[in-house]
């Protein structure tokens, strides 16, 4: 079986996978994780929906450090994803949490009277949209990413996925 994961979020956000593929196991069903990433970039959100069709799963992506980022989950993220792919399951991922303590990047973010994205305000934010579940990691550091990985382990199979093309 093949799951297509759609990579969204930001542009800086540390969500570049390369189109990458994971083989995992689900039920007792081998699987090929499809990851396919998007631009963040305004001069690109046209051409996001060209990536959606047959869409199983969205990793909504944010960096801990970039609260803006985290805002624009509501603001752009989440609504496209829901005109697009409505009913489709979505993780939310923080990602750069290695830089969460960071002195200079707290020092930076305090010049605009900004803290980094603690835990609890990505697993609210999750629960609030109807997220499978928010995860964090760094791929700095590699703290986390097996855990993005294995909420995949826990997924039920769609009963359908995204058809943009009707």
């Amino acid at each position: 079986m093949r799951i297509k994961c759609v990579v969204i979020g930001d542009t800086c956000v540390g969500k570049v996978l390369e189109n990458c593929l994971k083989n995992v196991i689900i039920g007792d069903e081998p699987c090929s994780l499809e990851f396919w990433d998007t631009s963040g970039s305004e001069d690109y959100y046209r051409l996001h929906p060209l990536s959606y069709d047959q869409t199983d799963v969205f990793l909504i992506c944010f960096s801990v450090v970039v609260p803006d980022s985290f805002d624009n989950i509501k603001i752009t993220w989440f609504p496209e994803m829901q005109r697009y792919c409505p009913g489709i399951p979505f993780l939310i991922v923080g990602t750069k949490i290695d830089l969460r303590d960071d002195p200079l990047e707290i020092r930076e973010l305090s010049r605009y009277s900004q803290r980094p994205i603690i835990s609890e305000q990505g697993r609210k934010l999750a629960q609030e949209l109807g997220a499978i579940k928010y995860v964090e990691c760094s791929a700095v550091t590699q703290e986390g990413l097996e855990n993005v990985f294995d909420e995949f382990t826990n997924l039920k199979p769609a009963s359908s996925k995204c058809c943009i093309y009707k």
